[in-house]
């Protein structure tokens, strides 16, 4: 993963990887990401979200040389209220064209397959 932005230092996001070695995120929960009492703040699930997006492409990208990515756009989908836990997020490259790539991020507590949030992401990419 590229440097990552100042706020995740704030929110406290680490990298790990799965069994196939690509990137997920974690962030604890605690003061910096508190939205209403007991549950995470929107904004930082969305920040999350991007970061895991971001991670996601330039792990694709890593294969072919690397690049730099830039948002075109982002729509995001809050399934339920996070908690008072850890929360993971993977971004899962669904197309990775010349200039363009199409990513699904999905944040989960407890079971990855049941999502608290899920995004899509376009990303402009520029290869090195």
């Amino acid at each position: 993963m590229t440097a990552p932005p100042p706020f995740a230092a704030v929110l406290g996001v680490r990298q790990e990887a799965d069994g196939e070695g690509a990137p997920v995120l974690v962030m604890p929960f605690g003061e910096a990401v508190t939205g209403r009492p007991g549950f995470l703040h929107g904004g930082a699930l969305a920040g999350l979200l991007e970061m895991a997006a971001i991670a996601g492409v330039q792990h694709a990208l890593a294969e072919d040389g690397g690049g730099r990515v830039k948002p075109i756009n982002v729509t995001v989908d809050y399934r339920r209220g996070g908690r008072e836990k850890e929360t993971r997020a993977v971004g899962v490259v669904t197309r990775l064209g010349t200039r363009v790539a199409n990513v699904d991020a999905v944040a989960w507590q407890d079971d990855r397959n049941e999502p608290i949030a899920t995004a899509r992401f376009n990303f402009l990419v520029a290869r090195e």
